[in-house]
């Protein structure tokens, strides 16, 4: 008998993305690898049964969605939004940190922006989402924004919104929340295409 999946897929590249600028409600398009990357993904999401689609708002999010070959079925969700960084939009972290050493996210406050607590409600609301739509075995992609799934992956594994701080999430990647003997697990995390299908250069197929 199988249990319940909630795939996370990153959008692909954007020009604040690649220069490191945080990005929330700023709603850029891809680049052109952004959208080489969305595309890389429809081949192994069309060998997948999805019970639903959920999708951030946000035309990156959109867009990835769509290329990946699932815009059909999706449903948009503001709670994937990504996290609202307030005063620190399109800023990097190298310069906050001149004002504010060692800042991160998961760990100090976005001024005029969302609290780790707000995105741990949000991060809450679509795992039970998620899981009511994906009933006993279903699996449900969640296409969305690189502190929000990590976040929600922080929050799955009962480490909250701060356990996202541990999980590195590139562009177009794929991960995979799910059980182990009815224990919340990463079943996969921050999976390249290439890798999943075997056809990168040294790939050992870790998703065959």
């Amino acid at each position: 008998m199988g249990t319940p999946e909630l795939w996370l897929l990153r959008h692909g590249a954007t020009a604040w993305a690649q220069a490191g600028r945080h990005t929330s409600h700023t709603d850029l398009p891809l680049l052109p690898e952004g959208e080489a990357e969305a595309r890389a993904l429809a081949p192994l999401l069309a060998q997948q049964p999805f019970t639903a689609v959920l999708c951030s708002p946000l035309q990156r999010a959109r867009r990835t969605c769509e290329l990946a070959g699932l815009a059909a079925s999706a449903e948009i969700t503001a709670d994937l939004k990504e996290w609202d960084y307030g005063d620190y939009e399109g800023i990097t972290t190298a310069e906050i940190r001149r004002t504010v050493p060692d800042w991160t996210v998961f760990s100090h406050p976005c001024p005029g922006g969302e609290s780790p607590a707000q995105v741990q409600q949000r991060c809450e609301r679509v795992i039970t989402r998620g899981l009511a739509l994906a009933g006993d075995d279903g699996r449900v992609a969640l296409f969305a924004h690189g502190h929000l799934l990590r976040c929600l992956a922080g929050c799955w594994l009962g480490l909250g919104v701060q356990g996202g701080a541990l999980l590195v999430l590139g562009t177009a990647n794929v991960s995979v929340l799910g059980f182990e003997r009815q224990q919340r697990a990463l079943l996969r995390w921050n999976a390249p295409v290439p890798a999943w299908r075997g056809d990168a250069p040294g790939s050992q197929a870790p998703w065959a």
